[in-house]
């Protein structure tokens, strides 16, 4: 009852709220957790599930000859028994943030579509979690170019299948991007953002808290070194190993090169996620907590006014749930997992619907 749907109202509007409002997820006790919503950060970066996912990698090659990883989930063995509400067939794509860092909680997510009949793949950018870096170039924070690629080729290999997508953290910058610049071509059936940042340069530029910023920032560090001699041709590496945010950071790798310097403001230009929102054409569910300490105070953060007029974006604002934490006790420990994957069976549900009513093929 805490939490709040704020969107336009339509058919699908409805449906959700009813599918949302019914759910266990959202009506549970919460507890101590979520008032300290800065120690949240720091467990959500660091935490790992238990037992962790067995995953099959696949490289896949892009057009510059770059690579990006799909990491397949596999286990815990049996988990793909359950017949989930997106169906069998449903691949869902997992987003991790913008530096790369796949989290407890992003696992934990893959674990429980798994147990619930998905089919979890997460993406790693260039460079990314020991995706080998064949290119001196990484991807910025809003160029879905790599992406679409990557969702092409799982249409390819999964033609009859719904494509879903869920993004956390900064790595909704990347979704958000490319629902706009894609449109109606996006190939999704449906997408989910877990606490996104949906102003890309205000939010680096705002500073963000230290616990969140220093592991990720090393995280990111940690993985670049292993590349500073392909790299030396494009940018500074000095100043980039160097960096003290992940601001400095940003504008080192990607505005300070050395074939094609740019401006800060001109990077943003390109790359603000939601520079093409009003083109969207797919249902969007944004989960996000006021407390955000990452995100900043929503009266500055949340685009209010893209929910109230857009008919494919949905926001469900809650109180408190840190920045993608949302604890709660017992198995899962993350109600904002379950609401997610409800939101997806909701979303299933109310297609199958719209299909027999108007008899017409499945969206891809």
């Amino acid at each position: 009852g805490r939490c709040r749907l704020l969107c336009k109202p339509s058919a699908l509007a409805q449906h959700l709220v009813r599918s949302l409002g019914q759910s266990a997820a959202l009506r549970r006790g919460h507890w101590l957790w979520p008032h300290w919503p800065r120690l949240q950060v720091l467990r959500q970066l660091l935490q790992l599930p238990e037992p962790e996912p067995a995953v099959a990698r696949e490289l896949l090659q892009l057009p510059d000859t770059g690579l990006v990883a799909l990491d397949w989930l596999v286990g815990p063995r049996g988990a793909r028994s359950g017949s989930g509400g997106g169906g069998p067939s449903s691949v869902l794509l997992l987003i991790p943030n913008a530096a790369g860092k796949v989290t407890g909680g992003l696992l934990q997510l893959g674990l429980r579509a798994l147990e619930r009949g998905f089919i979890p793949v997460i993406f790693n950018r260039r460079g990314h979690n020991g995706c080998p870096l064949t290119t001196p170039r990484l991807q910025p924070f809003g160029d879905p170019g790599d992406l679409q690629e990557a969702v092409t080729y799982l249409r390819c290999r999964h033609p009859t299948a719904s494509l879903l997508a869920v993004s956390e953290g900064s790595g909704s910058g990347l979704l958000l991007a490319y629902l706009g610049e894609s449109g109606s071509s996006s190939r999704l059936a449906a997408a989910a953002c877990i606490s996104p940042i949906f102003r890309g340069r205000d939010w680096f530029e705002a500073g963000m808290p230290w616990l969140y910023e220093w592991p990720l920032l090393l995280h990111l560090k940690k993985g670049l070194s292993r590349y500073a001699g392909s790299l030396a041709e494009a940018v500074d590496v000095d100043r980039l190993l160097g960096s003290r945010s992940l601001r400095e950071l940003e504008e080192a790798l990607f505005c300070r090169t050395k074939s094609r310097p740019t401006s800060w403001e001109a990077y943003w230009e390109r790359n603000e996620p939601l520079r093409d929102a009003d083109e969207a054409a797919v249902p969007v569910l944004c989960l996000c907590s006021a407390d955000d300490p990452v995100r900043g105070p929503p009266a500055r953060s949340l685009p209010l006014e893209l929910f109230r007029s857009s008919p494919y974006f949905f926001l469900l604002l809650t109180p408190r749930g840190g920045h993608c934490g949302f604890p709660r006790r017992g198995p899962g420990r993350c109600w904002g997992h379950e609401a997610v994957l409800e939101y997806f069976r909701a979303m299933a549900e109310f297609l199958r619907a719209e299909e027999r009513r108007k008899g017409l093929p499945r969206p891809r």
